[in-house]
């Protein structure tokens, strides 16, 4: 007999604009399966999954939810109903409460009469869920604001899960989470589909998906390529299978850097002298003019404050940065100087969601375009013009809006503003996260480019792989310290770099 979807979608068509996103989309998800998404950026699995729990209402299509017409208010009344999502970028409510932040759209659970909330009630809950999923660490009445971007990530998680919870929606989230975190998240899926719930897992992570999900389906342009189930998610060949579908084309195994020569300029280009902030005490690096110095560790190790500090975004206490004799004291300084940095956080820090493509990409270089006060307009279309078609971003013109791209197109728009403004040292915070292999492989190879070109690259990254392909030199962190550094060579594995880092 066969079985009967939890969800079904026919027909689903969603435009933004002029651009569709879904072209008459048929698909289902069943009980007791860990249904993984993959495409590249742009293909519309997010946009799947962002209709079905209510974040966004399609074009044209119809949706069933355990066999009745669905079609949600809010994404609350669909984790009401028992559909979560949890997504890629930041979703929490700054300036509040872990626990506010957990039971946000439920306190009537909580209250007296329909009157009086008891948030002694509120709290008390909340500590005991996360206690539940072993985050002990994180208190229910924190601010929010405390934790970094891990802790919030998985406090999203905790308040999407609850026994009600039918369908559990993944969009992108392990890019987000240390190893410790996955092994949390991967644990909990599978948990919720051994106990007959349905899990969507998007992830651009081909390992993960293969190792995590029970079936597969392969999106393109806004369509259903095709599905696989586990057996032929095991057979031999099934990556580059997967790729092709993705694409539509072959792609090569090389997406780094194929030599290895780690020379580099003798000029100076970004000096971090004696620098302390915070937990960083006496940190001190040279980075040179045509040089990529990789920054490696579990999250909390201090690497992504380095580079916040190196472009002038941290208040230090004692020493200083120092670019080619001016001291940067603030990131206006630092961009002016010709240094560039892409945000880890880059929904929050890198762009301007509602803003268009073209005034994010001119934003650094407004100056150099005006004249007096005058900027003109045939300028700055041009300059953003020009960076969408060498990056290749998605898009029906520079006017679009950022928020309606997706990751990996936000991604680019990201790298471009640094680009146009041509900028000599790019400090990139996971320059990658949360985009597909096309998209990495392009990256990579701008990356390089720039590195022949002469210009200087802090790149930090979570992805071992990364910094191994990509790095001259590799700076593992832990504890806020340095406590090994690597140099480039072919030999070099993942497994030597590990110990330093635990």
């Amino acid at each position: 007999m066969e079985k009967e979807p939890i969800i079904e979608v026919r027909h689903m068509v969603k435009n933004f604009g002029p651009t569709r996103a879904l072209r008459d989309v048929d698909v289902s998800f069943y009980r007791g399966e860990i249904r993984g998404l993959i495409g590249e950026n742009g293909s519309g699995k997010s946009t799947i999954t962002s209709i079905v729990a209510g974040m966004q209402k399609p074009t044209s299509g119809e949706m069933f939810y355990k066999g009745e017409p669905w079609n949600p208010a809010s994404m609350v009344d669909a984790q009401l109903h028992g559909i979560s999502m949890v997504l890629q970028e930041a979703n929490t409510i700054p300036n509040c409460t872990v626990a506010e932040n957990i039971f946000a759209g439920r306190f009537n659970e909580f209250a007296k009469m329909n009157s009086f909330l008891s948030m002694k009630k509120v709290n008390k809950a909340a500590q005991e869920i996360l206690d539940s999923f072993g985050l002990s660490h994180i208190k229910a009445t924190d601010s929010i604001n405390k934790y970094g971007f891990e802790d919030r990530k998985l406090i999203e998680i905790v308040r999407c899960v609850s026994d009600e919870t039918e369908v559990f929606v993944v969009d992108e989230t392990t890019t987000a989470l240390s190893l410790e975190g996955r092994q949390l998240l991967y644990k909990l899926i599978h948990k919720l589909k051994d106990n007959g719930k349905s899990v969507i897992f998007i992830s651009h992570d081909m390992d993960e998906i293969l190792e995590q999900c029970t079936d597969l389906t392969v999106l393109r342009d806004g369509e259903i390529i095709g599905h696989l189930n586990r057996e032929e998610m095991d057979a031999p060949g099934a990556e580059k299978k997967i790729r092709f579908m993705m694409v539509g084309r072959e792609i090569g195994d090389a997406y780094y850097r194929e030599d290895y020569d780690s020379s580099h300029l003798p000029e100076v280009a970004l000096k971090l002298d004696h620098i302390s902030f915070g937990p960083i005490k006496d940190f001190s690096l040279e980075l040179h003019k045509g040089e990529i110095i990789g920054f490696g560790g579990l999250s909390g190790c201090g690497m992504h404050e380095i580079g916040r500090a190196a472009f002038g975004l941290e208040k230090l206490s004692e020493g200083k940065v120092v670019r080619e004799g001016k001291e940067i004291k603030s990131c206006l300084d630092a961009i002016e100087s010709g240094i560039g940095y892409i945000s880890k956080n880059r929904d929050t820090e890198a762009l301007i969601l509602e803003g268009s493509i073209g005034e994010n990409i001119v934003l650094p270089s407004v100056n150099a375009l005006s004249k007096g006060t005058f900027v003109s307009p045939k300028a700055e279309k041009k300059l953003a013009d020009g960076e969408i078609d060498n990056f290749r971003i998605k898009c029906y013109s520079g006017k679009q809006w950022v928020n309606t791209l997706s990751g990996g197109n936000k991604q680019k728009v990201s790298f471009s503003k640094w680009t146009a403004k041509k900028s000599d040292v790019l400090i990139m915070d996971c320059p990658t996260r949360g985009v597909d292999i096309g998209v990495k492989q392009f990256m990579y190879h701008v990356i390089a480019e720039m590195k022949q070109q002469g210009k200087s690259i802090i790149l930090i990254s979570e992805e071992l792989g990364e910094l191994i392909g990509m790095a001259d030199k590799i700076l593992i962190m832990k504890d806020f310290e340095v406590t090994h550094e690597f140099m480039r060579d072919p030999k070099l594995s993942e497994t030597d770099i590990i110990e330093y880092m635990i």
